[in-house]
């Protein structure tokens, strides 16, 4: 179902009386000026289109229900809920200025966004690309199309085409398409979407990397590979439908913990885990400091890429068994690990832990390597050494990567770089740190 986002909203907002909007309309426009100031200023934002494009779009009317302050904030804002899982949230407006940036866009863009949320980000995109561009925004819950028709009318936005399909499809009918970006994270890049993409075009997504997800903008060259122009942090609710991927994460029972294992690998047995954690040893200093987003997106980015083994221990309940608290990590804790893979005789984990007695976790500081299990020993000494790797390396985090896509049935030229290679269901993503 395609809905084209009219001018329905300039009736219904000039039926209020300016008496009634004045007050309310100054207070917002000064929230957004001190919203787009700040991201400014953190250097989110650095470029005049898109500078403008937040200046210009009233973001509280894209969540009618928050408050202004809410609305204006640099937070992600949850706006469904399935089963108490959150389903769809409004995007933090620094990460979203950020994904602007590395998109590119351009007046005259043709745009196909996978994932429509509340409307909000079609609508900058729409503001960049001006009269002459277009925007198709897709979106597999047609409560959410809806949804974004009515704040699009609101915010007396044209320029976009809202339609009710699966984005893991793309939108054949649009294409092909300058820009295409995902709102939703994946752990693979599709053939559909390589497809739509124009020749020399540009595919952003939220990209899972073995327990990171990275914000990859990727060029696509005549070679027919992709060429990452960008990578960056992010964090994003997963893609629904078709293009779902598999659960990564399994719990340890008994122990409030869950290990999230690699997206193309079996990984380790969270039973024998469960065993090794019966044997803790002694913590090991380790040579370099950390923090949290060394630990997420830093070191564990680069043990996630360079070392078989790698897995994530997450505490998704306040109270575990274990002797040390874990390092937080987003809206729950967790850190970075190494465990026998599952087919292994003897059982073992080797993990990451702050050192007794640290303070503040969110800046960088001492840790620790604590081994589990009759193998733990042998896995302490694998990650303190990586840990060495990674310092020495210069202690490289997500920007410091390269991702060349290799889709099924496209050939590796010689000079693709070959670093580390992830394989996906319908491609092979070759990692390596760029030059220098």
């Amino acid at each position: 179902m395609a809905i084209a986002s009219g001018r329905r909203g300039a009736l219904r907002l000039s039926a209020i009386r300016p008496a009634a909007r004045l007050g309310p309309v100054t207070e917002a426009a000064r929230a957004r000026t001190r919203m787009v100031d700040a991201l400014r200023a953190a250097g989110r934002i650095h470029t005049p289109a898109v500078e403008a494009a937040f200046r210009a779009v009233p973001r509280h009317l894209f969540l009618p229900d928050v408050p202004l302050e809410q609305a204006y904030a640099d937070e992600a804002v949850a706006v469904q809920y399935t089963d108490g899982v959150t389903t769809s949230s409004a995007s933090q407006p620094s990460m979203m200025a950020i994904m602007l940036e590395q998109l590119g866009l351009r007046p005259g863009h043709r745009v196909l966004e996978i994932g429509a949320g509340t409307g909000y980000n079609a609508a900058l995109m729409a503001r960049i690309v001006g009269p002459t561009g277009t925007v198709v925004a897709v979106d597999i819950d047609e409560a959410l199309v809806a949804g974004a028709e009515e704040h699009l009318a609101a915010a007396d936005v044209a320029g976009v085409d809202l339609v009710t399909a699966d984005g893991a499809l793309g939108h054949p009918a649009g294409a092909p398409y300058d820009r295409i970006v995902l709102t939703v994270g994946s752990d693979d890049v599709r053939p559909e979407w390589i497809a739509q993409l124009a020749p020399g075009g540009r595919l952003l997504l939220p990209l899972a990397v073995r327990g990171s997800q990275l914000s990859v903008a990727l060029d696509l060259g005549p070679d027919g590979l992709l060429h990452s122009d960008s990578v960056r942090s992010c964090a994003f609710i997963r893609l629904r439908g078709e293009g779902a991927g598999r659960d990564t994460i399994r719990p340890v029972d008994g122990w409030g913990l869950a290990l999230q294992l690699p997206d193309d690998g079996p990984g380790a047995d969270p039973t024998r885990i469960a065993a090794a954690l019966e044997e803790p040893g002694e913590p090991v200093p380790a040579p370099v400091s950390l923090g949290v987003v060394d630990v997420w997106d830093g070191f564990g980015l680069w043990l996630a890429l360079t070392e078989p083994g790698a897995c994530r221990v997450l505490a998704p309940d306040p109270d575990t068994g274990l002797p040390d608290d874990l390092l937080p990590l987003g809206p729950s804790t967790g850190t970075v690990a190494l465990a026998t893979a599952a087919d292994r005789d003897r059982a073992g984990l080797a993990m990451v832990v702050p050192l007794a007695g640290r303070g503040d976790l969110r800046r960088p500081g001492p840790v620790a390597v604590r081994p589990f299990g009759p193998e733990g020993a042998a896995l302490a000494d694998a990650l303190l050494d990586a840990l060495d790797r990674w310092d020495a390396a210069g202690r490289p985090g997500a920007p410091d990567w390269r991702f060349t896509i290799v889709p099924d049935g496209v050939d590796e030229p010689g000079e693709v770089p070959r670093g580390h290679v992830v394989t996906t269901a319908h491609c092979r993503v070759l990692a390596a740190l760029t030059p220098g």
